[in-house]
């Protein structure tokens, strides 16, 4: 298989509309090019695609390499088209196992070795996701914030390489829980308690109504 597809989100303000990465390798002198309105921070992809995927110790193609990210009138930018793009390769080169493509949505920055960093702009990917019944795949240091999405379904990745374990069932990713995470940060937050301040009455009653009514602060 020379053509992949693969979903991925684009951030414009709040919303995070989709993008799908379809990749396309060809016969003739080896060239990258990605198409679609990118701008200069994801034209900047390619050099580091290409040494992530090398240092992972895949193969990467020597062949024409066409990216094109859809629709081609939507601004993209940043790198967190580097993961799908990334995934898009491999799975065109047949270097992932047989897998569903359709069905995730992935965004992350690829550092040169493969490793992953975090993304802006996770809430809306991963409501965005949600709402379109596709497991999403991001960066570990962004889960904390996504998984407060109710419904998302949230798989946390540190390197490019956990995906092939995945994908062929060597290593199933698990799925990040909302509910742990939230018992965790609660936790954390019960070593002060209100009790400890003296005086301040009016504050502290302020204080109580806001947060009984799941009302603003200010």
């Amino acid at each position: 298989m020379s053509l992949s597809c693969v979903y991925s989100r684009a951030r414009i303000g709040l919303e995070s509309p989709l993008v799908t990465v379809e990749v396309h390798l060809a016969n003739g002198l080896p060239a990258f090019n990605i198409v679609g309105l990118p701008e200069t921070s994801v034209k900047e992809s390619k050099d580091r695609v290409r040494s992530a995927i090398i240092n992972c110790g895949y193969e990467f193609p020597a062949k024409r390499i066409t990216v094109n990210l859809a629709p081609a009138d939507l601004p993209k930018e940043g790198g967190r088209f580097d993961l799908p793009i990334a995934i898009g390769i491999l799975a065109a080169s047949e270097q992932l196992p047989p897998v569903d493509l359709s069905q995730y949505e992935f965004a992350g920055e690829l550092a040169l070795s493969g490793e992953l960093r975090a993304i802006v702009g996770e809430i809306p990917v991963a409501m965005a996701s949600s709402q379109s019944q596709r497991t999403l795949i991001i960066p570990s240091q962004n889960t904390e914030q996504a998984s407060w999405v109710k419904q998302a379904k949230i798989h946390a990745i540190n390197h490019l390489t956990q995906l092939f374990a995945h994908f062929s069932g060597q290593q199933i990713l698990p799925l990040v829980s909302e509910q742990l995470i939230a018992e965790e940060f609660v936790e954390q937050e019960q070593t002060l308690d209100m009790s400890e301040v003296m005086g301040q009455p009016l504050a502290k009653r302020a204080l109580e109504i806001a947060a009984s009514g799941g009302h603003n602060l200010l």
